[in-house]
């Protein structure tokens, strides 16, 4: 038995997935991490590896995060294909019945969402094209000679040049959206189109009344069809909706010249021209046409529907703060995804925070401190009591505060980076933390430096030379934990990238495409 998951499901699950972020029972983040790629793999940076699907690696992803970024309502939007408009270009037109039998044309395209049948605009502005000029000469179209700037509603030429192409406006692209939803492979349909004021005028035009045709092309212009050089008015489309009729034009040579929809109608699902009933002469070869049902409810009534919006784009800025530096600077970055309803640490709500750390920290003090170097992605150590160490891998080091910011994952103790087992590991099997109350032969001095944890250290904040430092987490006696629990929520999306180091006076935009 054959069966099939249509492309309307695809726009469904996209369709819920923006609403399920949008809603404020869930919590959903982008993060970056890990800062010593090349320690994984060491063609890392030439040719990262596709990022593994298992509850193990989903733990890798957590140890090596390093911060996290809200994605609010306004940061996820649907997106379609870019297909910008270019002069000399043909351009598919949108049919009802494109098939793998029935290929769209000229692209060749066996679905409607494959082909080129919309476009963007210099303007933003986007249009669908209902006819490219398809004739019985120009079977597979035309090339667009007119670029379509207009915003009328109802469908019509984009200039004088006669290359044959009807468009239909849809919307314009707003600048705000630009900037968060347009790439070079993607642009952003409008949000909540069905109930929207915006589009409002544009849903009303396109279902009144419903499923209005507009687009009948010739297939065959037929032969010795009476008197020459006529036109007939009124002939009757036959099918299962009623009132629509077209005008036929007749030319020189007693051939079917043009076909143009004079009342649109409503309700066809199907539809054929009655030659008979509009008392058009069928001649020694019979015309033939082809009739082009319009989506339901009409252009322009449901454009995710219209034109396939079965992407999602999410959309995260991330600056550099000095009012909550969880985002790192300093050290690379090599991996970017997004997690779905973390926890607080420590908790069994969801996060909340606008930025949220991933790592932990510790207040170091001591002579020199505004001077120490700690290399990223070296490891650092605390003896805490006679034979025990705590080790921790450094993800930057602030010389001015004094707070140093680390992961601690299996890769340091037990385990290679590869997830195989070290027989003989330098610091032991136990992954111990570090801590400001230490056993019998311990230190809180940071071993290799004459720094120690600043046990009298407690808050959020701290005031040097007439300046307050925010550290982005809450340090209880010179120690503080991650804003988020680990290894709480799901992880939906992870991309390994080559690594970029993140300075002082830079800002990335991440953009995640989720196709459905």
């Amino acid at each position: 038995m054959s069966a099939i998951i249509t492309d309307q499901l695809r726009i469904l699950n996209a369709k819920n997935f923006v609403a399920g972020v949008t809603s404020s029972s869930n919590s959903y983040y982008s993060f970056v991490g890990l800062t010593n790629a090349t320690d994984y793999l060491t063609t890392w940076e030439s040719n990262p590896p596709s990022p593994r699907d298992s509850f193990e690696q989903e733990n890798d992803y957590w140890d090596t995060m390093v911060a996290l970024k809200k994605i609010k309502a306004s940061d996820v939007n649907q997106v379609i294909r870019k297909i910008t408009w270019s002069s000399g270009t043909t351009y598919d037109m949108y049919r009802h019945d494109i098939s793998v039998t029935n290929t769209s044309k000229p692209s060749g395209s066996t679905s409607l969402y494959s082909a080129n049948y919309y476009v963007i605009n210099s303007d933003y502005r986007v249009y669908i094209c209902l006819q490219n000029g398809t004739d019985p000469e120009n079977v597979t179209g035309r090339p667009s000679l007119d670029e379509p700037t207009f915003t009328d509603l109802e469908p019509k030429a984009a200039g004088d040049s006669g290359d044959g192409y009807i468009w239909k406006y849809l919307y314009t692209i707003k600048p705000s959206e630009v900037i968060k939803f347009d790439t070079v492979n993607f642009i952003p349909v409008p949000k909540n189109w069905n109930t929207s004021s915006e589009s409002l005028v544009l849903r009303t035009n396109a279902a009144s009344p419903n499923n209005q045709l507009k687009i009948i092309t010739i297939t065959n212009r037929g032969v010795g069809l009476g008197t020459a050089n006529r036109t007939y008015t009124n002939v009757p489309i036959r099918g299962d909706g009623e009132g629509a009729k077209a005008t036929i034009v007749i030319n020189n040579d007693s051939k079917v010249e043009s076909i143009t929809v004079s009342i649109g109608g409503s309700g066809y699902t199907y539809g054929t021209v009655d030659l008979v009933g509009g008392n058009v002469p069928t001649g020694t070869v019979t015309p033939t046409f082809n009739v082009i049902i319009p989506p339901k409810g009409g252009h322009g009534a449901d454009i995710y529907r219209e034109l396939g919006a079965y992407n999602v784009l999410i959309f995260s800025r991330i600056e550099n703060d000095l009012e909550n530096p969880d985002f790192i600077t300093g050290n690379k970055i090599a991996r970017v995804g997004v997690v779905e309803n973390p926890q607080a640490y420590d908790s069994t709500s969801l996060l909340d925070a606008e930025k949220a750390s991933a790592v932990y920290a510790l207040k170091l003090t001591g002579t020199g401190y505004d001077t120490a170097v700690f290399t990223p992605n070296s490891i650092f150590t605390q003896t805490i009591s006679t034979g025990t160490t705590a080790v921790g891998r450094v993800v930057s080091y602030d010389q001015n505060t004094g707070v140093l910011k680390y992961w601690q994952d299996k890769s340091l103790v037990g385990f290679n980076t590869d997830g195989t087992q070290n027989t003989f590991p330098t610091y032991g099997i136990q992954l111990n933390r570090f801590t400001n109350s230490v056993g019998t032969g311990g230190t809180t001095i940071i071993v290799g430096t004459n720094l120690n944890i600043d046990t009298t250290f407690t808050g959020i904040s701290t005031a040097l030379n007439n300046r307050t430092y925010n550290l982005g987490q809450s340090f209880i006696g010179g120690l503080a934990n991650p804003e988020v629990k680990k290894y709480s929520g799901n992880i939906i999306y992870v991309d390994n990238r080559p690594s970029i180091t993140r300075s002082s006076n830079q800002k990335e935009d991440i953009k995640v495409i989720l196709q459905f």
